[in-house]
């Protein structure tokens, strides 16, 4: 018997250094809607979300030169970031990863607004993975409730 999925398929987060010069692309060759920008929280890094037919793509671009995007870019380029999957009940499912021996970094529970924590690398076959419960970039609202 398989094991139930742990969540939905939400957004890619995508690291590049300019929002701006990266528009062009997905906007005019892939047919993405412009949906908003903004600043993180954080004061690291600017998002700016697309829509491809209810595929959600966020631009993540740094504003802190000593942030983590902006060493990832040194690092490794532009790119890939992370995947995220909406997740009901986040904070029993990271119980049960770390369980596992899965490594949970970053949680954090106690904003309703922001509820999510990232499974390593180290523990996803170079792959960075969060988790979140609450709604999604596009404002769609997690699958459990529909």
């Amino acid at each position: 018997m398989a094991n139930e999925a742990i969540g939905r398929f939400d957004h890619i987060g995508i690291a590049v250094r300019s929002i701006d010069a990266s528009r062009p692309f997905f906007e005019e060759a892939l047919g993405a809607k412009f949906r908003s920008i903004g600043e993180h929280a954080s004061g690291d890094f600017r998002i700016a979300l697309f829509d491809l037919h209810d595929f959600c793509i966020e631009l993540l671009e740094p504003i802190n030169p000593d942030g983590f995007l902006a060493q990832f870019l040194e690092k490794r380029g532009e790119g890939f970031h992370h995947l995220t999957l909406q997740t009901p009940d986040l904070e029993k499912k990271v119980e049960q990863l770390e369980t596992q021996g899965i490594k949970v970094v970053d949680k954090s529970f106690d904003d309703p607004m922001s509820i999510d924590a990232f499974i390593s690398p180290k523990s996803a076959h170079g792959l960075l993975v969060q988790l979140g419960q609450s709604l999604g970039p596009l404002n769609n609202p997690p699958y459990w409730e529909d």
